[in-house]
């Protein structure tokens, strides 16, 4: 297979999948421009803030990428090229899009809430209660996952305590530096936009300027190295503090920032593809339909490709962090409807060609990759994009590793922020009913539902559950994450058949996505179990298990409400039909 060409249809079909599939759910879901949203409404200088398109955009492209669409279609290339390429193309346009597109509008006709007062509308209290306990372990999950994520990536050891050494090391100590130096500058880009009022397209521009020049210092001037663990505990203080600070201050600017490495990434990884095949050096060796034989090992998942492909390809064709995104802050920044589209279903697909770039790296690094040559997608990602422009560009290719990696590591960071800001909203929620003001909150509720207490308990839980390290979270939070895009498409279906909207896309979505989730998680059950009862396992397996079988209830349950929510609408229409 030729990567180029398959990089090139690939955008061509998500491009017209944009134009053609998500003009068609704008017009049936009744978006309009001159509907005053949440951002406007509700201005409050915290939470509530329109803000430009770009930087709305670039919030919510970044808050969602994190490392989902580059892990997930790696790991799943063991089950060939061509079931990962329709997996992202076929769910990114009718099943992610719809899925984030329809929470974002959603949330936008529900004062910039969560999914779970949309639940409260359409299926009751009881419902939303299931649904945010649901939402807030998986966010904690997030949380432990992704602060896991960007301390093994500043770390002088590993979250099992071995020393980094050599060029690692120095990879890790350079990314931690610009991090921080990153997030100076978005706390600078956000007081002169914000306060200063300086223009957007300066203010870009010298934004741009100051992320090559941090680039160029944290290169070469790193000296802080710290272990896994007090980078761990450095981390949960940044996000318990960055999580209840104004969004202008930090959120807004420096995922805007953010998003120019990833427009720089993807470029990259453009030029690399093609120019890697122009020069002859482009070759893609990822089988067409997958190698058993490679299954588990190295950086490869493990499993049959039902329902494992669909649960490790998570934010390159669907995933339930984004409705959380979508309903969470994106819908209280949003300036107009109009712009629902470009940033909900739009970021979805920009994701799916982020996905099939991480495909196209693969193929290129196969035989390496397939010998244990990377210890991480992520370095299956960078090593074989740096490799490919190497191929043409041999002074490029060491740098450009070490961008990519400082790429990623910053939207594990973005997404772990934003997380952590969702967590807290979803915990006060549970104590704060819709028609319930928060000043009038007495006893243990308003303690509870104190943001500040909230946030505390989400970063001690979460930070906690990450000191054992992302490899053990994270096949527990592919299922937990897929199963929660299930009742976020659930959520929504019965919103709009509430309001007389058209839902009918929802079904088939949301139908697929049950039964890849729970079938998932049965077999993680039997798994541990086994593995356990075996003396393979430790007591991590055990709860592990558990989690896995409360969330299993939890959303069996929440079918089951909104199954009936759904047939009472269908009674009802037809009794209106009939008179």
């Amino acid at each position: 297979m030729n990567a180029a060409v398959l990089l090139i249809a690939s955008l061509a079909i998500l491009a017209v999948g944009y134009v053609v599939y998500g003009g068609y759910l704008a017009k049936q879901w009744g978006i309009d421009p001159k509907r005053k949203t949440p951002a406007h409404e509700l201005e409050d200088g915290m939470d509530y803030v329109p803000a430009k398109t770009p930087v709305v955009m670039g919030h919510h492209f970044s808050s969602i990428a994190g490392a989902g669409p580059i892990n997930g279609p790696i790991q799943a290339a063991v089950f060939g090229w061509v079931p990962v390429l329709l997996w992202v193309l076929i769910g990114g346009i009718f099943f992610g899009g719809v899925h984030d597109f329809g929470a974002l509008v959603a949330s936008l006709r529900h004062k910039g809430q969560s999914i779970g007062e949309i639940i409260d509308d359409s299926m009751g209290r009881k419902a939303k209660r299931l649904f945010l306990t649901f939402g807030y372990l998986t966010l904690l999950l997030v949380v432990a996952a992704f602060s896991s994520i960007v301390a093994s990536t500043f770390g002088s050891t590993t979250s099992a305590g071995a020393a980094v050494e050599g060029a690692a090391l120095a990879a890790n100590e350079s990314t931690a530096m610009i991090s921080i130096l990153f997030i100076a500058l978005a706390m600078a880009f956000g007081y002169f936009v914000y306060r200063k009022n300086t223009n957007i397209v300066v203010a870009s521009v010298l934004g741009v300027a100051g992320i090559a020049a941090i680039v160029a210092i944290g290169l070469n001037f790193h000296p802080i190295s710290l272990t896994y663990n007090s980078w761990m505990w450095i981390v949960g203080a940044y996000i318990l503090v960055a999580s209840v600070t104004p969004v202008w201050i930090l959120l807004q600017p420096r995922d805007y920032l953010s998003s120019f490495l990833l427009y720089f990434m993807i470029a990259a990884g453009v030029i690399a593809v093609i120019g890697g095949v122009v020069s002859g050096n482009g070759s893609f060796s990822v089988p067409a339909f997958g190698d058993a034989a490679l299954k588990g090992t190295g950086v490869f998942t493990t499993g049959t490709a039902f329902p494992a492909l669909f649960v490790t390809i998570a934010c390159g064709a669907i995933s339930g962090f984004h409705s959380l995104v979508s309903s969470g802050t994106t819908a209280k920044q949003l300036d107009n409807e109009k712009h629902a589209q470009p940033v909900a279903y739009g970021s979805m697909l920009i994701e799916c060609a982020v996905a099939v770039i991480s495909l196209c790296a693969i193929g290129f690094v196969w035989s390496a990759a397939a010998e244990g040559a990377y210890a991480s997608p992520t370095q299956v990602f960078a090593g074989g994009l740096s490799a490919m422009i190497g191929s043409f560009a041999p002074s490029l290719q060491n740098i450009m590793y070490q961008m990519l990696i400082l790429a990623v590591s910053v939207f594990c960071l973005t997404s772990l922020d934003t997380a952590t800001r969702l967590a807290r909203y979803m915990f006060q929620e549970f104590f704060v009913d819709q028609d319930v003001d928060k000043k009038d909150l007495a006893g243990y509720k308003k303690v509870l539902a104190n943001p500040y207490v909230a946030t505390a308990i989400t970063v001690v839980l979460g930070v906690s559950l990450g000191m054992t390290g992302y490899t053990k979270i994270w096949p527990l939070f592919g299922a937990a994450n897929q199963l929660l895009a299930a009742i976020g498409l659930l959520a929504v279906c019965t919103w709009l058949g509430q309001v007389g909207k058209n839902n009918k896309m929802f079904y088939v979505p949301m139908v697929f996505m049950l039964a890849v989730t729970i079938c998932s998680l049965v077999q993680t059950i039997m798994a541990k179990m086994t593995a356990y009862l075996s003396g393979a396992a430790d007591v991590w397996a055990l709860i592990q298990s558990a989690i896995a079988v409360l969330l299993i209830a939890l959303s069996l349950v929440l079918a089951g409400i909104a199954a009936k929510t759904l047939y009472g609408q269908y009674v009802e229409k037809n009794a209106k039909k009939a008179a």
